[in-house]
């Protein structure tokens, strides 16, 4: 009896040192779950504080290149408008430098073709005759008019006929060789030679022309018909092989236009010169681009 009292009371007792534990862990527990989470919330925003850092320095970054990067299309449009009035200047030069040469006081024509290809637009004279039952027609040609044809730049259409160029073997007297001359500008009613046989003279002449030389075929222009005698562009090599002539061409001026035949000075020295369209365009461009820019960048920091 006495040592199942003593069971009891052992039992009795090991409960009270159980309830003791567990209300001395559970304490211990909560506080550390406590300051974990204090913990784990100021790691947590120490994180956001860090990673929101990097985000805008990374925005600042991507900035700063977009920056420097929109800044390459003002300089570059600057340098395109500064080109330009380069390109300008170097073709009014050689616009000049070619009407003096077709305004110079005409040379003696030299027969060495070496020399011939540094005369291109130089005024050389002649002596002798036309053998007019070879003529060579170019076509279609407008005449060469260049206060018409500035007026009319731009234009789809042109409000002259077409006609032809007519190229005739001149036999030179004094030199004893046959060259090629472009004698002017015919209209379609009269490229046939018997619709102006006044301007057909068989007598020897006195001619002023202007040297030209061969030329190669620009795109989408057809291809000389030698057979049907239909040229498109002057190519001597094929010209001098069909009339018998040496491969010499030249364009004779207004001058010497004979009554009754074709009209002399059809040679074009007027080049393209569109530069100052592209200079505006340019830096236009240069100066719309940089307001953008000072704008986006520079002008939002003072304010």
């Amino acid at each position: 009896m006495s040592g199942f009292k003593f069971m009891l009371t052992l039992g009795s007792y090991s409960r009270r040192i159980i309830r003791i534990n567990v209300q001395t862990v559970i304490p211990k527990r909560n506080l550390f779950n406590k300051s974990s989470q204090s913990l784990f919330k100021c790691e947590n925003v120490k994180l956001v504080r860090q990673s929101s850092s990097t985000a805008a320095q990374a925005e600042k970054g991507e900035d700063s290149l977009l920056k420097w990067l929109l800044l390459l299309i003002p300089v570059t449009t600057f340098g395109l408008g500064t080109w330009q009035v380069k390109r300008r200047q170097w073709k009014l030069k050689l616009i000049q430098e070619l009407q003096n040469l077709t305004t110079a006081d005409p040379i003696p024509l030299p027969t060495d073709p070496v020399e011939l290809k540094d005369l291109e637009y130089r005024r050389v004279k002649v002596h002798g005759q036309f053998d007019h039952s070879q003529e060579l027609y170019i076509l279609p040609r407008s005449p060469v008019d260049p206060e018409r044809e500035a007026r009319e730049a731009g234009r789809l259409s042109s409000s002259v006929e077409s006609g032809a160029n007519v190229i005739t073997p001149f036999y030179c007297t004094d030199l004893g060789i046959t060259i090629l001359v472009n004698r002017g500008y015919v209209p379609k009613n009269k490229i046939r030679p018997e619709t102006r046989m006044k301007g057909q003279v068989t007598e020897d002449v006195d001619l002023v022309g202007i040297v030209r030389l061969t030329e190669k075929r620009k795109p989408f222009v057809p291809q000389n018909n030698v057979e049907a005698n239909r040229w498109h562009y002057r190519d001597l090599e094929a010209m001098a092989k069909a009339t018998g002539a040496e491969e010499i061409f030249i364009d004779a001026v207004i001058e010497s236009t004979i009554p009754g035949g074709p009209i002399g000075g059809q040679t074009r020295v007027t080049l393209r010169n569109e530069h100052m369209q592209y200079i505006i365009t340019w830096y236009g461009l240069c100066t719309a681009t940089s307001y953008m820019w000072y704008a986006k960048f520079i002008k939002h920091i003072g304010v």
